[in-house]
């Protein structure tokens, strides 16, 4: 038993370690920052505790059926590396140039959601869990690790302790996800508005950089693929 704990610690070490720089729950509170900040507190808050269990859903769907569905609808790797690079493009491309007009203060949000007149955005599933946290590098490692189970049972790994390691992986990541989101407040508070307005337009253009590479990549697998010369 206490040899099946170690591998279960070990097995979720090497899987947080492989995912977090792929996930990087700071991009999804980056995001935040930038489109969330004239939300109103308490539905910011619902909102990020909303997306912290989409990203452990998405992460759970991805493991158990992400190949099959992928196969059934015909995407590709490289298919999927293309349209989430278009979709973090187009996200980033709202960061780095924000329409222009009168932007309302954080007490003017707070009173638009009170009245329940307007409608308040929801960006917990997007672009927050997918593509933020869950984009198309975390998918593809994810199908890429459910397709090497089998080869870590033929190393002596337990039953119980393959099944569980996805599990305690993606629970801890959507922890991380919803710590760092739930911080993301006093972040506003420390540097102001101004600061924050910095921040987006800086991580906007590094989304834009992000996505252009999610398309080189896929576009390059694509060649080796197919042996396109």
């Amino acid at each position: 038993m206490i040899d099946d704990l170690i591998q279960l610690a070990t097995l979720t070490s090497l899987g947080l370690a492989l995912m977090l720089p792929l996930a990087n729950p700071l991009t999804s509170m980056t995001l935040l920052l930038s489109l969330g900040q004239h939300i109103p507190y308490q539905e910011r808050r619902r909102q990020v505790t909303q997306a912290a269990f989409y990203v452990v859903g998405i992460m759970m769907v991805t493991y158990y059926a992400g190949a099959w569905i992928m196969h059934t609808f015909g995407i590709s790797i490289p298919g999927l590396r293309i349209a989430g690079g278009l979709i973090v493009a187009s996200i980033g491309f709202s960061m780095v140039l924000p329409s222009t007009g009168p932007s309302p203060s954080a007490a003017d949000a707070d009173a638009a959601g009170a009245q329940g007149g307007r409608q308040v955005p929801n960006i917990a599933f997007v672009p927050l869990a997918m593509p933020g946290t869950a984009g198309p590098g975390t998918i593809a490692m994810i199908i890429s690790g459910a397709t090497s189970v089998d080869a870590a049972a033929r190393q002596g790994f337990a039953p119980w302790v393959l099944a569980a390691t996805p599990v305690l992986v993606f629970a801890l990541l959507g922890l991380l996800f919803w710590v760092c989101l739930r911080s993301a407040g006093r972040i506003v508070a420390v540097i102001g508005q101004g600061g924050v307005e910095a921040i987006s337009r800086v991580m906007g253009f590094l989304l834009v950089c992000m996505a252009v590479q999610f398309v080189i990549n896929g576009v390059l697998e694509i060649i080796q693929q197919y042996g396109v010369a």
